[in-house]
């Protein structure tokens, strides 16, 4: 946050030993880097001073010609170089804020805090301060009866009861340059032998003048860097920031991951940014001279979903283009595949697919049904953040509706017929199947249920209910999750259970024994029966998240297995490329030739129980046969909170260490098309990447042994960390 009528004084005037310890490194930057990032926060590069003493030329060789350097040739003490900035800002009325070059750890968010103070309560100076009964060196805050600020009393001038005041002085402050700068003249005039800004403190009490105080909260703030022990204390309460869990924040801004932009609710979710970035897929329509092709747009049961795709309709109207607009919440896939046949210019769904409850999103689909690519989605975003309110031309529904640009239209029956084409309904009327079925909260219940009704399976729903909260947790089908699913398929007796996430475009299943069925496993399943019972013949394509036992099924069919980076986008591509049989990933979504160029949990679900039907065996037993041809493999997912520098800082350190061994374990190769994959022997192998769709660092394995891919994991976590961490949130094992 730029904020006017501000300046910056760096104190960076040290004797040799005191300026090079500015330039020691701590951490990814030296000392006095992170100082000057905070201010940077505040002002541009141009209102900042750095006051230097007899090694100015190492400061500038640091840190660039970006700023102003003004030397204190004599180091008569901190007052003296806040002097020394006066006649270069001798027309300057605004605030001055005051930071010393060796304070790293002090928080932005405090800074700000200061600053507001000092505006809030119209003071001519604001000290930063901490209560602490800590036994340091700083000078002491002395406040009258009613809590005013009276005095700083240096820790060398301070009786022994004086000693005892627990509010600190921590070295930041703000004052009205003009007062400060008088203050200071009039004590150099005095001829002090050193001229301390404490000083000015006595002088604005005794001059009646209003000093305010900011206290910090932060413990870590009021370390001071003095020895080698400070300065490894620092680097560990700086690592501990940057990797701390906290809740994403945004600036309301666009942004897109892998599977769609997604944000918090309130936050960058909000219709504002939905009107902005619908306005730019308008603006690309219009050029692209597609008005007449319109837009499908459809909409999931998440919070506010329905009340987007109103908005998002009153954007095109706006702009003459026609709008489909869909009567009720829709699966994802359905949206996918209505948009290739209607031929839409674009497709749209608001969904955040397996996110918490608090958040929503947007995916965007080609005319054929697949999603925007990376350049597309990066262009989309910088136009769409650089529109105002202003600049969204927008028709109210019922406006948009009676003229007829706008329209409702259901195409439920018709994805049904779609994907009933594709199976075998006949071989499952005949099987008299028993299906527990899981929607967690989400769109897939009804296309599903509708779809294995007509196949005369005995179906029986769960989380069936419109919730937006999703029961409270994630509407993601992992073991977690689905407690309730494994109990009651234990219970029963069903032939199989069977779970969506909120969109349905992402699915899990339970076997017949209450086993959860890693998708892994589901996805070499299907590529079995397709190309063995089915007769399709290609390879199989994977992202590099998921497990090897694909390529040792492709390889034993004479077949490729193609790896891609995460992102769906990218199997659909890889597919394309090499006509393959069948496309997944280990979250959960996967397609097949022939059918929608995207994930859709609901064809993989009747696939699955098309197959039971056709072979006459159960999920256990189909396990056992394909173990018997590719071995075993197992699989470990871990997800460690990440803030923005971790998405920096791990990078750089895999770059800086590079890792040949993992334990025991030789490394044999590393990937780094989409994160860093290390590969081990025997297809083992540990992956680490920077989540698209959540603040999350995720963690993978596959390993000869559960042992072994939890050894792989927690390696992988030490790594990161700089030591073994139990913050994370365990995805469970799977097969």
């Amino acid at each position: 946050m730029k904020h006017q009528k501000l300046k910056v004084v760096i104190l960076a005037a040290r004797t040799k030993e005191a300026t090079l310890k500015l330039l020691e490194r701590l951490g990814e930057k030296q000392i006095i880097d992170y100082v000057l990032a905070t201010a940077l926060r505040f002002v541009p590069s141009e209102d900042i001073y750095i006051v230097v003493g007899e090694q100015a030329e190492q400061i500038r060789t640091h840190l660039g010609d970006a700023f102003l350097y003004i030397v204190q040739d004599k180091l008569r003490g901190t007052g003296d170089a806040v002097l020394q900035t006066a006649d270069t800002l001798i027309n300057y009325k605004g605030d001055l804020l005051i930071l010393y070059g060796d304070t790293p750890l002090f928080r932005p968010s405090s800074i700000l805090g200061m600053l507001h103070r000092q505006r809030l309560k119209e003071a001519d100076m604001t000290l930063f301060t901490a209560v602490t009964d800590q036994a340091l060196p700083y000078g002491r805050i002395l406040r009258d009866a009613n809590g005013q600020i009276i005095d700083i009393i240096e820790e060398s001038d301070a009786s022994i009861s004086m000693r005892q005041i627990q509010e600190l002085n921590l070295g930041a402050y703000v004052a009205k340059a003009d007062k400060l700068f008088a203050a200071l003249r009039q004590m150099d005039i005095q001829g002090v032998e050193q001229l301390r800004m404490t000083d000015a403190i006595h002088h604005f009490v005794r001059s009646g003048l209003r000093i305010a105080g900011y206290q910090s909260h932060d413990p870590d703030e009021i370390l001071g860097i003095n020895t080698a022990d400070d300065l490894a204390q620092a680097e560990f309460i700086l690592k501990k920031r940057q990797f701390r869990p906290h809740r994403a924040e945004e600036e309301s801004k666009i942004y897109f991951g892998t599977g769609g932009w997604r944000a918090i609710i309130g936050e960058g979710f909000t219709m504002n940014n939905v009107r902005r970035l619908c306005q730019a897929l308008a603006n690309q329509i219009i050029c692209d001279d597609k008005e007449e092709q319109g837009v499908l747009i459809g909409y999931d049961r998440r919070f506010l979903s329905d009340r987007a795709a109103d908005v998002a309709t009153e954007v095109f109207a706006g702009n003459n283009i026609p709008v489909i607009l869909l009567p009720e919440d829709a699966p994802t896939p359905l949206v996918t595949y209505v948009t290739d046949h209607k031929r839409a210019a674009f497709g749209l769904v608001f969904t955040a697919s397996h996110n918490p409850p608090e958040w929503n999103g947007l995916k965007v689909f080609h005319q054929d049904g697949s999603l925007l690519l990376t350049d597309e989605t990066n262009r989309l975003e910088a136009e769409a953040n650089a529109l105002t309110p202003n600049d969204v031309a927008k028709l109210e529904l019922d406006l948009a509706l009676k003229a007829g640009i706008a329209h409702y239209e259901d195409f439920t029956n018709l994805y049904i017929d779609a994907v009933e084409a594709h199976i075998n309904m006949g071989a499952i009327r005949e099987a008299g199947l028993r299906v527990l079925l899981d929607p967690m909260y989400g769109t897939g219940q009804g296309t599903l249920e509708t779809i294995l009704t007509e196949a005369r399976c005995r179906v029986t729903a769960i989380h069936a209910r419109h919730d937006p909260l999703f029961g409270g947790r994630s509407p993601a089908p992992n073991l977690q999750a689905l407690g309730l699913l494994i109990t009651t398929m234990k219970d029963g007796r069903f032939d199989l259970g069977m779970a969506m996430d909120g969109d349905a475009d992402r699915i899990a299943i339970v076997d017949e024994q209450g086993e959860f069925i890693h998708i892994n496993d589901i996805l070499l399943l299907l590529y079995d029966y397709l190309y063995q019972i089915k007769g399709m013949r290609g390879g199989v394509v994977r992202n590099l998240a998921t497990t090897h036992l694909l390529d040792r099924l492709a390889a034993h069919f004479g077949e490729t297995c193609t790896e891609t980076p995460v992102g769906f986008k990218h199997i659909v591509q890889g597919m394309q490329t090499h006509n393959a049989v069948l496309g997944g990933e280990s979250s959960g979504g996967l397609t097949i030739r022939g059918h929608i160029l995207g994930k859709d949990g609901i064809f993989a679900a009747a696939l699955i129980v098309e197959m039971l039907a056709v072979t006459g065996k159960k999920i256990s037993e189909l396990r056992r046969q394909l173990y018997d041809i590719t071995g075993r493999l197992y699989s470990v997912e871990s997800n460690l909170p990440a803030t923005s520098e971790m998405k920096i800082i791990v990078p750089r350190r895999l770059q800086m260490d590079p890792v040949n061994h993992i334990g025991a374990y030789s490394v044999k190769n590393v990937s780094h098309i989409d994160g860093t994959k290390f590969l081990l022997e025997n297809d083992n192998w540990v992956l680490l990447r920077f989540s698209g769709t959540e603040p999350v660092l995720r963690i993978f394995a596959e390993a000869d042994s559960l042992e072994k891919a939890d050894e792989l994991v927690t390696w992988a976590k030490g790594m990161v960390m700089g030591e073994s961490s139990e913050n994370e949130d365990e995805s469970g094992h799977g097969q």
